[in-house]
């Protein structure tokens, strides 16, 4: 029996007010035999706060383009209030706009040119709490005149959300919005949206962000296709999933039971014949309406299965050498050169800390290019997980993609192992021969893991490798770097996932 949408009915943080977003019956399908949400109905209230959760692929980021009017449904109806106004600040910046400046960037939010921009633009930035250098002093950019990319991942993730917020919607989607802030830039991102008083959209994992704000959620079976809405906070709505699922088993297991016994005894009536066919015909069809009874419980997200990262095994003595390295000066936005002496050996784990902007990505991008003040053991096969994805060609297939890796390693390809590693990420035959730029993020980011396990490196650096990813899939994650017995550099502004993984030395470029 098909599962049907679910209101929860908690009194506390209940939606008020009239409905500003509204799905009848929407269904929607990347390309034949590819569905991703199946008649799904639900509505949002004006000045609400809802969670969007559900497994990586699930459609999350899809039912945002629905919203935007990116996509257009196979049947049903998105309905937004009249006039009502949408802006989005999505997961990543867009390639082509990186190139951009930030007066350009910001420009582009809007269908018409606005003039007189740069106020807004020096306002939004300051809503977002991104410290940028002031104009006047010798040698300083106006952080207008910036070009895009030269911003760390977390301030193009502070971007991002400004470009949502200058457009001042009446409806704002966050996809992800925590990815790259450090702990001050979720802290001001949270503190923002408990203030907020008009409607939001949020896609994420970080469970104790959500907690602060949500007055609902909306989950996205994969399985299904379908929507469930319940009410409440983060936590109130786990529980509320967790006993629901639990209520559902135990009545299942009931009618089970009371099925069996139904045509055992249909089976023993009618050996006898006679009028007992009668009664045996009775327990059969009773047995069938119990059968019709059963409800579909929800399956639980599917966790990536328990994997390990081979090291590269004959490297001996120090694989890196760090003995020196450059910060960003918030102040003015200049490199300024620092000494020091990181020496990483096998199962030395290296975790690279500061603030947003310092420069971490750069120095993570320096090792890998082998600049000046870095030395790597020559023959070592570097394993990179960049956060942008750019260690991927996102033209190719999964399959052409972990072909590359396997064939750079073993000069051959070997198809079996291939296919057991996109497996074990959850990479199916539906998967395996879609382009990477078509995957969600997080798909990205399983596919990006299932690299590191056919390359195995002797050296493994790491730029914040659970965004995006699955809350589910983060234990699992965690346990494979802890057990990494290479060379390891780790950037990650998520403590809970730091505290799992071992870590032998900390270089915080944030300390004189």
């Amino acid at each position: 029996m098909a599962k049907k949408s679910v209101q929860s009915t908690s009194p506390t943080k209940a939606f008020t007010g009239d409905t500003v977003v509204r799905f009848d019956e929407v269904s929607f399908e990347w390309g034949p035999n590819k569905p991703i949400l199946d008649e799904i109905s639900f509505n949002v209230r004006r000045g609400t706060k809802v969670t969007i959760m559900g497994q990586n692929g699930a459609g999350k980021t899809t039912l945002f383009g629905l919203i935007l009017g990116d996509y257009k449904p196979e049947s049903g109806e998105v309905h937004l209030a009249q006039g009502a106004t949408v802006a989005t600040a999505r997961q990543v910046i867009p390639r082509d706009q990186l190139e951009l400046t930030v007066r350009d960037f910001f420009a582009k939010c809007f269908a018409e040119k606005v003039y007189d921009i740069d106020p807004k633009i020096d306002a939004v930035l300051e809503v977002v709490n991104l410290k940028t250098a002031k104009a006047g002093a010798k040698g300083v950019v106006d952080v207008k005149d910036r070009i895009v990319k030269t911003f760390s991942g977390g301030q193009q993730a502070r971007l991002l959300l400004a470009s949502a917020l200058i457009q001042d919607p009446d409806i704002l989607l966050l996809d992800e919005p925590t990815n790259n802030l450090d702990k001050a830039g979720i802290e001001h991102l949270t503190q923002f949206l408990v203030d907020y008083r008009k409607t939001c959209l949020v896609i994420s994992h970080d469970a104790d962000f959500l907690n602060a704000f949500t007055h609902g959620v909306l989950y996205l079976d994969v399985h299904t296709k379908k929507v469930e809405q319940y009410v409440g906070d983060y936590h109130d709505v786990v529980e509320q999933i967790s006993a629901r699922i639990e209520k559902e088993n135990m009545d299942n297991a009931r009618r089970e039971k009371e099925i069996a016994e139904k045509k055992y005894q249909a089976g023993l009536f009618a050996q006898k014949g006679g009028q007992m066919r009668l009664v045996a015909k009775r327990m059969r069809e009773k047995a069938e309406e119990l059968e019709d009874e059963i409800v579909e419980v929800r399956k639980e997200d599917k966790t990536i299965k328990p994997f390990k990262i081979p090291a590269q095994p004959e490297l001996i003595g120090d694989i890196i050498s760090i003995d020196s390295y450059s910060i960003i000066n918030p102040k003015i936005h200049k490199p300024t050169k620092r000494t020091c002496s990181v020496r990483l050996r096998r199962k030395n784990h290296l975790l690279l800390a500061g603030p947003n902007g310092i420069g971490k990505s750069t120095l993570l991008e320096r090792i890998v290019n082998g600049t000046e003040g870095i030395t790597i053991l020559p023959g070592t096969r570097v394993g990179y997980y960049r956060q942008d994805f750019s260690m991927m060609d996102f033209n190719d297939t999964v399959y052409q993609s972990l072909e590359k890796v396997i064939r750079s390693v073993e000069g051959r390809l070997i198809e079996t192992e291939l296919r057991a590693a996109a497996a074990s990420f959850l990479i199916g035959a539906d998967a395996i021969h879609t382009k990477i730029a078509s995957l969600s993020e997080g798909q990205k980011g399983l596919v990006a893991f299932a690299r590191l396990v056919l390359q195995r490196p002797g050296l493994l650096i790491l730029d914040e490798p659970t965004n995006h990813i699955n809350f589910r899939h983060i234990p699992v994650i965690a346990k494979a770097l802890n057990e990494y017995e290479g060379a390891m550099i780790l950037v990650s502004h998520v403590p809970e996932f730091v505290k799992q993984i071992r870590i032998d030395e900390v270089l915080d470029l944030g300390k004189e």
